[in-house]
């Protein structure tokens, strides 16, 4: 999976970027990086709501009298949701992208967004290091499947932008 999507470094972007530093409008700068920051905000949404609404399945309960509360208060999708961030660039190396923190994820589920990704999920039992479940993410490919139907959405809107600010320019 990729760890982020992005609309960067284009031919368009860096001319652009340079006429604009040219043109020393900083008003235009930051309407340009508004701008971009909007176009990605609908994928940002997107693949917010695909983690917070993702399934995860578990295979049921063995027999027996196991369980118990969980070890840890902390939303798991929710959690994964606020990682997702976006980050808007109009210097040297333009665009916009859309990525994962893992400096707001605990340790323990920094690789946890390409787990579920993956599909499958396997953790040890209420943090008992000698049982094992496994859950399935179904369908898989929360990422990959979000970014695939948003990015198009996204180039489209920056194209947009870009013949609006090259107007602006000449």
């Amino acid at each position: 999976m990729a760890g982020s999507v992005q609309v960067l470094g284009t031919g368009q972007l860096l001319t652009l970027s340079r006429k604009m530093r040219a043109a020393g409008g900083p008003r235009l700068r930051q309407n340009f990086s508004r701008r971009v920051r909007r176009a990605a905000e609908p994928l940002h949404r997107d693949l917010q709501q695909a983690i917070r609404t993702q399934p995860l399945v578990s295979e049921g309960r063995k027999s027996g009298g196991r369980g118990g509360p969980s070890p840890t208060t902390r939303p798991l999708r929710s959690t994964l949701a606020g990682s997702i961030r976006i980050s808007v660039r109009s210097g040297a190396n333009p665009g916009a992208r859309i990525w994962i923190d893992k400096s707001r994820l605990s340790a323990d589920l920094r690789n946890m967004p390409w787990v579920i990704n993956d599909g499958r999920v396997r953790h040890p039992v209420f943090g008992n290091r000698r049982r094992w479940a496994t859950q399935w993410a179904r369908p898989s490919g929360w990422w990959t499947k979000t970014v695939a139907a948003g990015t198009p959405r996204m180039r489209a809107e920056v194209e947009r932008i870009l013949g609006d600010v090259r107007r602006d320019l000449t």
